[in-house]
């Protein structure tokens, strides 16, 4: 019975901060699993209206009552939904009176549903009408000014849809339409109601606002915030749909020579990235983006020697997507938590695999890796196994420390994690931890998130006096760089695999995404933030 006991006060009114799904995946007093609790508690919530229909009409809380046993609202409510609601039709656990006692009144239980049933002409529960418990609706419709096309200086000047919301200092204080908080972390990033008509603003049509989470910016802007170190090449290692990818290109130096390599190994999701990219840069910049149809760990290292920072966001749980922890759930329950860690450890094994990839480019001075996952196994943990691989070892390379991590956001890295690498010293794990961040799924207004950041030792930028970065060993090779225009690209997908001969450019994926494609099918493949296109 301990999971009804530890699930119950979920369901009873909270004076804590934080959506359903955080409240309980933070708690760290649980002793069952945060997934089995979280699916219990939010499928008694789907069909609380109906369970109160059926505990009123069998009279089953008088009934205990009678016997002098202490069950609360909540528990009753947990008991009668698995019972009656859940898949399996059973109570969990042991023995136990509550449960004795409570199975004695099973045929009345269900002859009150089956009365339910035929008032609803239905043949099953699922099938009953239902309201959403509100664990997939995000609490705050983010979108950044796309400074590669629209000056920030004068945007709201020339555009009346946002002239009319009124400023605020906080998201929690947009609690319906007509108000805009100003993000204090990311440049450029606004927060609206959901519900406002963003979507049709011409700014919108025209690419100059893009749809993007908060904790979606958050690789873009830890790779470029430090101004001591600005690239000139990038590699967006798993670019669908393209946010990270063009919001990348937006702090690029104004330069001939700036350019985002986008990678995407699935045929569909490249078609998107390749709009986007060609929507958001206009055909005044058509060469900042060169999209690539590869399986990025199929390149080879020497093929881009002047690329100095990389993107890596590969496939993941997407646990901290809304809903996700749901569904996560409800397959642990089938499959048992062994296969779900198992599930976990392959794409661990990915994912190191591809960061590592990226650590070994000549050039390479910082790495950022990220997941919309909210488990250790895909974020901490890969960190800490790339940092322990004695070739990464050899190449330098270590965590940024906190000052260039977006310092002043307050959620860091699991610092419990990294003390195999601090040798249980508490400031070394505060320290490495530090160069990490981490969202909470809607407690932190968007979807769960993680990144972390990596520098190699030594590696110095100096800036000019017009502000565009050149470090001391790419300048040589920066000024007699050709262009990075349509000759270019065409020999670097050359150099990468044979051109396909659809007329699009599309590099024909070799063999080593077979790995990445049987990984997905399995586990399933993250859809972050698949986007659906401007409309036109």
């Amino acid at each position: 019975m301990k999971l009804y006991f530890e699930a119950e006060k979920f369901l009873k009114p909270s004076e804590r901060a934080g959506s359903l799904q955080s409240r309980i995946f933070n708690d760290g007093k649980l002793t069952n699993s945060p997934k089995h609790i979280f699916a219990l508690v939010y499928s008694t919530l789907k069909y609380k209206e109906y369970i109160q229909v059926i505990i009123r009409k069998s009279k089953i809380k008088q009934t205990l009552q009678t016997k002098k046993l202490k069950i609360s609202d909540e528990l009753l409510l947990l008991l009668v939904h698995d019972l009656i609601f859940s898949p399996k039709g059973r109570i969990q656990s042991g023995k136990h009176p509550i449960k004795d006692a409570f199975l004695q009144h099973k045929t009345r239980l269900q002859a009150e549903f089956t009365k339910l049933k035929l008032k609803y002409k239905v043949k099953a529960a699922s099938e009953l009408p239902t309201t959403d418990v509100d664990e997939d609706e995000t609490p705050i419709r983010w979108f950044r000014i796309n400074t590669i096309k629209a000056s920030p200086e004068t945007f709201f000047e020339n555009n009346e849809f946002f002239q009319r919301l009124q400023p605020v200092n906080s998201i929690d204080e947009i609690t319906e339409t007509g108000f805009i908080y100003h993000d204090d972390y990311i440049p450029h990033l606004y927060g609206i109601h959901p519900r406002e008509k963003l979507t049709s603003t011409p700014a919108y049509l025209k690419g100059e606002v893009i749809i993007q989470d908060r904790a979606s910016c958050f690789p873009g802007y830890i790779l470029n915030q430090d101004p001591s170190d600005v690239h000139i090449e990038i590699i967006d290692a798993c670019a669908a749909p393209g946010n990270k990818t063009t919001h990348s290109a937006s702090f690029l130096p104004d330069s001939p020579d700036s350019v985002v390599y986008a990678f995407e190994r699935d045929s569909k999701r490249v078609k998107i990235l390749r709009t986007m990219c060609e929507k958001a840069t206009g055909k005044a910049k058509q060469n900042l983006i060169q999209t690539t149809h590869a399986d990025f760990t199929s390149t080879k290292h020497s093929d881009f020697p002047n690329v100095t920072g990389f993107v890596v966001d590969p496939s993941c749980s997407g646990s901290g997507i809304f809903g996700r922890a749901l569904e996560d759930s409800q397959r642990e329950e089938e499959q048992e938590e062994d296969i779900d860690t198992e599930r976990l450890n392959k794409l661990a094994g990915f994912q190191f695999k591809i960061v590592k990839h990226a650590l070994l480019f000549p050039a390479a001075r910082k790495v950022v890796y990220s997941t919309c996952s909210i488990h250790p196994h895909e974020n901490e943990r890969v960190v800490v196994d790339l940092l322990t691989d004695p070739e990464i070892k050899g190449k330098g390379w270590r965590l940024e420390t906190r000052d260039n991590v977006i310092p002043s956001w307050p959620r860091r890295g699991w610092k419990e994690e990294f003390t195999v690498l601090a040798h249980g010293d508490e400031a070394i794990c505060e320290e490495l931890a530090g160069g990490c961040v981490r969202a909470v799924p809607k407690e932190d207004g968007g979807i769960g998130f993680f990144a972390a950041c990596f520098v190699k030792k030594g590696e110095t930028t100096q800036i000019g006096k017009e502000g565009k970065g050149s470090s001391k060993r790419e300048s040589n090779s920066v000024k007699e760089k050709k262009s990075v225009g349509d000759k270019q690209s065409a020999q670097t997908k050359a150099m990468l695999h044979d051109v396909d001969n659809n007329g699009n450019g599309d590099v024909i994926v070799d063999a080593n995404e077979k790995e990445s494609d049987e990984i997905e099918s399995e586990i399933g493949g993250d859809d972050e933030e698949d986007w659906g296109g401007f409309d036109d």
